[in-house]
């Protein structure tokens, strides 16, 4: 007798979920505790650093790093939990122990057991890569609080993050948590900075550091650092002078010249658009030149560029040499006012070869500009044949050494009839 088999049923099998568990409760002393009594179960102390790294990276397979980075980089960097404003909570653990660690950067004693602390981020980082963004906010949150520390605390503080911004462990741009009112009130947030820099421009060069903080515009912000009551360039030179950082002064500077340029380009360009008589474009330019220590030849090469650039040119080379030469003609005064010194005659000369070299259009037009600006008077006898002997530049050389050959000879000639008629 065969046994009748049960067939399957549409409607499938219920399985009756599970409640989840509970989202455990946020316990920061309970880690803080954890942390601590591991550093002392595992004899760790603040001078064998080494004990301590073995420790923390074999603890993250069983703590929650991810959920308790803040409290974690406390310990490491203030040695307990930071309370708002910068003061350590110094309440004890469960065991009636004390709730504060002596294994941490403020109570480093000298620059390479400060080196060592850097030393065990980093490789916690590389270790945990989760806690990248935490790092950086952590640092970010410690240099808010610099009023709540002593200054012994806050310079070893700067000196961990230069050596963290020297590896790009913390990017540079958690300086800019120092730009709290209070902070650059108290001339807290400019002595850090100061003694970042310092420590920084050991372990890198300067070109490096600063290219590092132009990606983050910071180079552009350096005066914010200070008080307002000394918020001044003379102040920063002076400051980063007495801190042996003269190079920084040399690229802040080039930096403030270069936003001086930019600024006058576009009051010029304004003012050309808008017809403004040529006097009082150049009174315009004199002062600004004059407020921000520019010579000659930087503003008429700056004018060069700006007349240049205004114009719509032709694509066809004989309508563009023709459309220039007419233009030029109209804005030759303007051009000669700031051409009055050999320098700034050489500088313009380079800056017309340079043009022509990197726009197509006037490769054959060189000349034709040359000649103009010295019927003109803003170009001189002397500055033609000195950059046809030696002060061109290697830009187009060959083209354009051929494309003045006849005017030069003509130059020589007329020198030589001069003589002779002396």
């Amino acid at each position: 007798m065969s046994q009748k088999v049960e067939k399957p049923s549409l409607s499938g099998q219920r399985i009756k979920t599970r409640k989840r568990d509970e989202k455990e409760k946020y316990d920061p002393n309970g880690f803080r505790d954890a942390i601590l009594t591991g550093f002392e179960s595992t004899n760790c102390s603040p001078t064998d650093l080494e004990a301590v790294h073995k420790y923390l990276d074999a603890a993250g397979n069983k703590l929650d790093y991810r959920r308790y980075a803040e409290v974690l980089f406390d310990l490491i960097i203030a040695g307990g939990i930071l309370a708002p404003g910068g003061s350590i909570v110094r309440d004890a653990r469960a065991d009636g122990k004390p709730g504060t660690t002596e294994i941490c950067v403020f109570t480093a004693t000298d620059d390479a057991h400060l080196k060592g602390y850097a030393n065990l981020l980093v490789k916690l980082i590389r270790r945990y890569k989760y806690l990248e963004r935490s790092l950086e906010d952590a640092f970010g949150k410690v240099m808010m609080f610099l009023r709540g520390f002593e200054e012994e605390q806050r310079q070893k503080l700067a000196t961990v993050s230069a050596l963290l911004l020297s590896v790009g462990t913390i990017p540079p741009g958690v300086l800019t948590k120092l730009l709290q009112d209070h902070i650059v009130k108290d001339g807290l947030a400019f002595a850090f900075l100061i003694d970042c820099l310092k420590r920084w421009n050991e372990e890198k060069d300067a070109a490096t550091i600063w290219s590092t903080l132009r990606k983050s515009q910071l180079e552009q912000r350096l005066l914010d650092f200070m008080p307002m009551t000394k918020r001044t360039e003379a102040n920063l030179t002076l400051a980063f002078k007495e801190a042996g950082l003269q190079s920084f002064v040399d690229f802040h500077r080039a930096h403030a010249c270069q936003s001086v340029k930019r600024e006058i380009q576009s009051t010029v360009s304004h003012m050309i658009e808008e017809n403004v008589p040529q006097d009082k474009i150049i009174e315009e330019i004199t002062a600004k030149s004059q407020a921000n220590g520019l010579n000659e030849a930087d503003i008429v090469v700056l004018l060069w560029s700006t007349l240049m650039n205004m114009k719509e040119w032709n694509k066809k080379e004989e309508l563009a040499a023709e459309q220039s030469v007419k233009y030029l003609r109209q804005e030759a005064a303007l051009l000669g006012e700031f051409a009055s010194s050999a320098k700034a005659e050489m500088a313009l000369i380079r800056a017309i070869q340079e043009y022509c070299y990197d726009n197509i259009n006037f490769l054959k037009v060189f000349q034709k500009i040359v000649v103009l600006l010295y019927k003109q008077d803003v170009l001189s006898e002397d500055t033609i044949l000195k950059w046809y002997r030696e002060g061109h530049s290697q830009k187009g050389k060959s083209v354009f050494l051929e494309q003045m050959k006849g005017f030069i000879e003509w130059l020589k000639n007329a020198e030589e009839e001069s003589e002779d008629d002396n």
